[in-house]
């Protein structure tokens, strides 16, 4: 059982964090955290696994318990080994260049034996679907295979807490499937889960309750049933997305006769890895194509391609009915990556916006009025890598939106948003859309797709 006690914290330097919390979770429990980006649900997590604030300082008041025992008063090694815990970004819990070492690596730090070692790491690869990878350099997985590889080495560990940071952000369909499967024996086995995420429909028969945080405290809590029964209204004055499944939205493809950006028998190779083959695509000016397919099918190799960071190994790419080679579509197309934090090279949001270009004074109001749309004018000063998941991600769609280029390709661009922010990203896209851009997003967000995409490509 864990019990959070009148549990306040603010990091050093900042004046966020959680404030009077006072929280049960029963052994075998599901409880899910959800609501606004920056509500607290992180520091939470945090406070939970003994991060905060022993790697993340601040000030803390209250106690947390683990079972009888003060959380505090446990070493850090004492604690991983009790909860286990999966971060938005599954790279900065990687310690091995290779998937099989990367679930073994827990249990070789615990000292297990070898056969202990093997026998736990080959039950991981199982149980998450991994088995077809299990040659493969982590460098070369896709983002939702490298999530499924962070979740697996916790399992190899076997905690009896899990703590999971937006575990689904990069996962397709059947990924998200899997990771469900995986939880539900894992909470069939007994095991406590605590997951904070925003996209809830996941979570159908494993929930057992949601928690709402907004301002770092608890605002309210609901059952299942009584989430279910939220009304479009109140989820979206909530900032939350959809509570139960809906089926995958099919679009039509991309009209060949009217398509600015055209692919002929693209293929890419990557060192002896063929990642795609002899793709003819179309993108339409004008439009929104959700890019759609499953994790390491190719996705972001296209955007890498298209936006020339990668050379094609075969066929070619015309924009504007002209063959370009990399460099010169490195000039004409706007690559947003998923990992947003390689992306930013300055040292504060607003000369990230302004970047590469006159400051003329149109275009300072128009970074100003993006900042204010996108909520982060109250960050302008502040460092890109201070910010949260979610705020890199609206940071990196306005400098897409101010690069002024006639194409803009987003990978992921909603991943780690909650369902308010969701909303005015898609809308947002929606605009640029209606003024000729060319638009290409990368995403399993079904709530995206159906709110703002036109068209449809699925790689296979």
């Amino acid at each position: 059982m864990i019990r959070m006690e009148n549990v306040s914290f603010c990091y050093v330097d900042c004046d966020q964090g959680v404030k009077d919390i006072n929280l049960t979770i029963h052994d075998g429990e599901c409880v899910v955290l959800t609501g606004p980006s920056g509500g607290g649900k992180t520091t939470l997590t945090r406070l939970l696994n003994g991060l905060a604030p022993a790697y993340y300082p601040g000030s803390m008041e209250g106690h947390i318990f683990l079972d009888d025992t003060h959380l505090e008063m446990l070493p850090q090694y004492a604690v991983g080994r009790r909860v286990g815990s999966v971060f938005q970004d599954p790279k900065s819990q990687f310690f091995s260049s290779e998937l099989a070492g990367e679930v073994a690596f827990a249990c070789e730090n615990y000292g297990m034996a070898r056969e202990e070692i093997r026998s736990r790491t080959d039950a991981a690869i199982r149980t998450f679907f991994l088995e077809h990878l299990r040659g493969r350099s982590l460098d070369v997985l896709s983002s939702g295979e490298k999530q499924r590889v962070a979740i697996a080495s916790v399992y190899a560990l076997r905690p009896g807490v899990y703590v999971c940071d937006e575990p689904t952000a990069n996962l397709d369909g059947e990924g998200a499937g899997q990771l469900a499967g995986g939880l539900k024996k894992l909470k069939d086995e007994g095991c406590t889960l605590v997951i904070a995420e925003h996209r809830l429909a996941w979570l159908s028969g494993i929930a057992d309750r949601f928690l709402y945080l907004d301002g770092g405290r608890i605002l309210w809590e609901k059952s299942p049933a009584e989430m279910a029964r939220m009304s479009v209204g109140e989820r979206e004055n909530c900032g939350l997305r959809e509570v139960t499944k809906s089926s995958f939205p099919m679009l039509p493809s991309p009209d060949s006769g009217a398509a600015f950006i055209r692919t002929e028998s693209l293929s890419c190779k990557r060192k002896s890895n063929l990642i795609f083959h002899c793709l003819s695509l179309s993108f339409c000016a004008g439009e929104i194509t959700a890019v759609t397919g499953r994790n390491g099918a190719g996705k972001t190799s296209l955007a890498m391609v298209l936006s020339g960071l990668w050379k094609e190994s075969g066929g070619s790419v015309l924009i504007g009915g002209e063959k370009l080679r990399a460099a010169e579509r490195r000039r004409r197309v706007w690559y947003s990556a998923n990992d947003t934090g390689t992306q930013f090279f300055t040292n504060s949001v607003t000369e990230e916006l302004l970047l590469g270009d006159h400051r003329s004074q149109p275009r300072l109001e128009r970074a100003r009025e993006l900042l204010k749309q996108l909520g982060l004018y109250g960050y302008k000063d502040v460092h890109p890598a201070t910010l949260s998941g979610g705020q890199k991600q609206r940071l990196s769609l306005a400098c897409g939106i101010l690069s002024g280029r006639d194409v803009l390709i987003f990978d992921e661009p909603t991943s780690g948003l909650d369902g308010g922010n969701m909303r005015i990203i898609a809308d947002m896209l929606r605009g640029e859309a209606d003024k000729g851009k060319t638009i290409l997003v990368i995403t399993h967000d079904r709530e995206l797709i159906r709110r703002c995409c036109d068209c449809m490509v699925k790689i296979e």
